[in-house]
């Protein structure tokens, strides 16, 4: 196995803008995933593991987890720790990181036509709450997620460890913007979550089967396109003096409410 001892290595170079640029992320096809567990969720979920990256110690503390992952990976070379953590993301890096391939778990138009209940987000830029919604979106079944296209990337670092693995298996697509995939499915009832006490309260709505709930900007909601394009209007009740709750923990709900 290849050991890597120069922080002037391409390979090197090459995960450093892996970890900071979706540019760079777009145009090479591959995205990083780091920890053990991240890693093994993307082995279990069938991704493609272009080149596994480990470092010595990481090697003999997890040797039995490890044993499967690098037989997976098309390739797998040895980071000195020093190297490790100059490419690392976390700040207590366990020594394990992948780059995988971009995932083929795009949304079909035949299969959004075909009927579900899909969650869009519209200008969600925190990676910590879009790696959140990735994960309560498995967890209840929503049949995808849509992204509007000024949305956080979703192959960030911080995106794919904070889905927990639901990165790798939850189907999604990114549009232009939400108002313009709303207009090409008109088949989908459309509901914007607002923060108006207008607005429908979400405890008194029976979601059909063919719905898409839609979720906006940390700091500013929906965009006022967005909301014209929606049908209904929804909000959450709440007691207190709280206005409102933050991106991931109103889908959250949404998606509790919209798949119960």
């Amino acid at each position: 196995m290849q050991m890597i001892t120069s922080k002037d290595n391409q390979r090197v170079k090459n995960l450093i803008k892996l970890q900071s640029s979706a540019r760079f992320r777009r145009q090479s096809g591959l995205f990083p995933a780091e920890g053990l567990r991240v890693c093994r969720d993307a082995m279990l979920s069938r991704a493609v593991i272009k080149t596994l990256y480990l470092t010595e110690t990481a090697l003999e503390k997890y040797s039995d987890k490890l044993a499967g992952l690098i037989d997976y990976a098309e390739e797998a070379v040895l980071l000195s720790d020093a190297v490790f953590s100059h490419v690392s993301d976390t700040q207590n890096p366990q020594g394990v990181l992948c780059t995988i391939k971009t995932l083929d778990k795009t949304l079909q138009s035949a299969t959004i036509k075909n009927g579900g209940k899909f969650l869009a987000l519209d200008n969600v830029q925190d990676p910590n709450n879009l790696g959140t919604v990735l994960r309560s979106a498995e967890a209840f079944g929503v049949s995808g997620v849509i992204l509007s296209n000024d949305c956080c990337d979703i192959y960030n670092p911080k995106v794919v460890r904070g889905s927990m693995g639901a990165v790798f298996r939850v189907p999604f697509i990114v549009c232009g913007t939400v108002a313009e995939f709303l207009g090409e499915y008109p088949e989908l009832v459309s509901y914007a979550a607002v923060v108006d006490s207008n607005a429908e309260r979400i405890t008194d709505i029976s979601f059909g089967d063919s719905c898409v709930a839609v979720i906006g900007n940390e700091g500013n909601g929906l965009k006022q396109q967005t909301v014209s394009a929606c049908q209904h209007k929804i909000t959450i009740p709440m007691n207190g003096n709280a206005e409102s709750l933050n991106a991931s923990a109103a889908a959250t709900v949404i998606i509790w409410e919209m798949l119960r």
